[in-house]
């Protein structure tokens, strides 16, 4: 009977040993790992991320709209293709001129397209991000910066100069909010660029020449009976795409 007094005592200490290990272990766990705590707490606890979520979706939305207009959200000169108004990027209304380009800094104009049509927007997102923290018990100190929208080699980078602080017993600032869309609009303004130039050169030029030096992209040229011309230049692979106009050494009417 002793013996099994004893053995039943045993169990019930080895019992509470794991219960207490186990207590230990999960403290130890919420103190020393944010991004579990976070889980359990409901928290936010990475502002990028946040901020990422709340804005990519409207940056691509932004760069489909252009990309389709010929470089502008809302084109001034255009001409209607499809249903679309697609600026003019090279334009003359004189016959057998040659056209005069409209954009001279075509990646610059774009640049400050997506930045304006994001900006409400921005704005939102960083209000809500202060909200969020505020009714989780922080206090915050959001300091307002600029947005830079950044044409680059198979990429579009959007930066914030904004500076969070959040303090709930400690203190913590964050400054690097950066968003990175995979898309190639740079590489096709830089051909559009280049065709353009062929139109103030030469009132032409040629699709077949650009989809022999680039394999993966597909150049298109619709003429219309205005003599305006619909260029249109898509990825192969990813179906980006990038569409605008000219008008350069128009015949005249019988000629």
């Amino acid at each position: 009977m002793g013996d099994f007094v004893s053995r039943k005592k045993g169990q019930v200490t080895i019992f509470i040993i794991i219960a207490v290990l186990v207590v230990a272990f999960g403290v130890l766990i919420y103190m020393l790992a944010p991004g579990i705590r976070t889980g359990i707490t409901g928290e936010t606890k990475n502002p990028e991320q946040f901020i990422q979520t709340c804005l990519e979706d409207e940056i691509k939305d932004a760069v489909e709209r252009l990309s389709i207009r010929g470089g502008s959200i809302e084109p001034e000169h255009y001409f209607t293709y499809n249903n679309i108004d697609i600026e003019y990027l090279c334009y003359t209304n004189e016959n057998l001129a040659l056209c005069v380009v409209q954009q001279p800094l075509l990646k610059q104009h774009v640049e400050s397209e997506i930045k304006d049509e994001i900006n409400d927007e921005v704005i939102s997102c960083f209000d809500a991000l202060r909200e969020n923290y505020e009714d989780s018990g922080y206090v915050v100190v959001l300091q307002p910066g600029f947005t830079n929208v950044e044409l680059l080699p198979k990429r579009i980078v959007t930066s914030f100069t904004h500076v969070l602080t959040l303090t709930k017993g400690e203190t913590e600032t964050h400054d690097a909010f950066r968003i990175v869309l995979n898309n190639n609009l740079y590489e096709l303004t830089s051909i559009a660029n280049s065709i353009i130039e062929w139109e103030t050169t030469y009132g032409d030029a040629d699709p077949r020449l650009y989809m022999t030096y680039y394999p993966d992209l597909k150049v298109e040229k619709n003429p219309r009976d205005d003599g305006t011309s619909i260029y249109v230049l898509t990825d192969r692979n990813s179906g980006n795409k990038f569409q605008f106009t000219s008008r350069s050494l128009v015949q005249p009417i019988g000629f």
